[in-house]
């Protein structure tokens, strides 16, 4: 199963709760902090939410 590499590269500050939400739920509590998660529906809505604060990057395996 491909994995997905999620990267903040954008600060919280002055966004909505909603996104600050999304970006605590994806595991990501500081800037430029990377978690990997299994590519699924849900975790690719969540990035699609907050596409403009985070990098992805797809891991084979």
């Amino acid at each position: 199963m491909a994995k997905l590499e999620i990267t903040l590269v954008r600060s919280l500050i002055g966004r909505s709760e909603k996104q600050r939400t999304t970006v605590n739920t994806l595991g990501l509590r500081k800037l430029n902090q990377t978690v990997v998660h299994n590519d699924n529906p849900a975790i690719r809505g969540m990035i699609n939410q907050v596409s403009h604060l985070v990098s992805v990057k797809e891991i084979e395996g």
